[in-house]
């Protein structure tokens, strides 16, 4: 027997069908609770916590003294992990395609030598690429690599497999440190991210090791209303015996 669902969860699954239909779009305003109380014959606590929860899932932006407004859809990733962007955006149901701006090889400069504890001047393969979800820019990622580690780079095609995948093809990457940071995007970032000048950005570094040396190092730059990071543990606390 299927118990009936909690009124809550009927307010929330009416929301998101309404959401998923396309009634309402990202930035679209929502029905006030008043309205929802009335239409749905429900008590005004139950509508609240609804959308608490839809707020809470990301579902829904609330503005106090406004009302609940659809959230852009945002692509999540994993902090713990080294997954291809093109991974992520099939997860959430969207075709990814790939810009490529740079490929090449450079001398590297100072601040770049040290991620890869290298002289200045050291022969690095720079790229910088534009990922895209649906045709949309969700993420700028401007990567160096060591030539050693990856020796074929510049003979890619990065618009038909990401340089992720293809690092992780061709060397063992056995070790990775991610650095993340909340930014505003610089005008030519803004205008490869199809975003305005300045607008909030979630930046992460990332090194990875393939035995001791460091493999890359990688710049990625997404759009704050296009993306959100999540991080997954296990055994949280299993070392702590007090």
């Amino acid at each position: 027997m299927t118990l009936p669902l909690p009124r809550y969860e009927q307010v929330k699954r009416h929301i998101l069908e309404r959401i998923e239909r396309g009634d309402y779009t990202a930035g679209d305003k929502l029905p006030s609770e008043n309205e929802l109380v009335r239409a749905l014959g429900v008590s005004r606590m139950t509508v609240n916590r609804a959308l608490r929860e839809l707020t809470e899932e990301g579902h829904i932006l609330r503005r106090a003294g406004m009302g609940s407004f659809v959230a852009s859809r945002r692509m999540r990733g994993h902090a713990a992990d080294i997954v291809s962007i093109s991974a992520e955006l099939a997860e959430r149901g969207e075709d990814w395609s790939a810009e490529v701006l740079v490929l090449e090889e450079v001398q590297a400069a100072k601040d770049v030598a040290e991620q890869f504890a290298l002289f200045p001047g050291a022969r690095l393969f720079h790229l910088i690429v534009v990922h895209k979800g649906d045709g949309v820019p969700v993420e700028l990622e401007e990567r160096w690599v060591n030539p050693d580690i990856a020796p074929d780079m510049l003979m890619q095609d990065f618009t038909k497999a990401t340089p992720t995948d293809y690092l992780l093809a061709v060397a063992p990457l056995l070790r990775a440190e991610h650095v993340v940071r909340a930014v505003g995007a610089s005008k030519a970032e803004a205008a490869r991210l199809d975003a305005v000048p300045g607008t909030p950005c979630l930046e992460i570094g990332r090194r990875t090791w393939t035995g001791e040396r460091v493999a890359s190092y990688a710049r990625l730059l997404y759009p704050g209303d296009r993306y959100e990071l999540t991080a997954r543990f296990s055994n949280v606390g299993a070392g702590n015996t007090n």
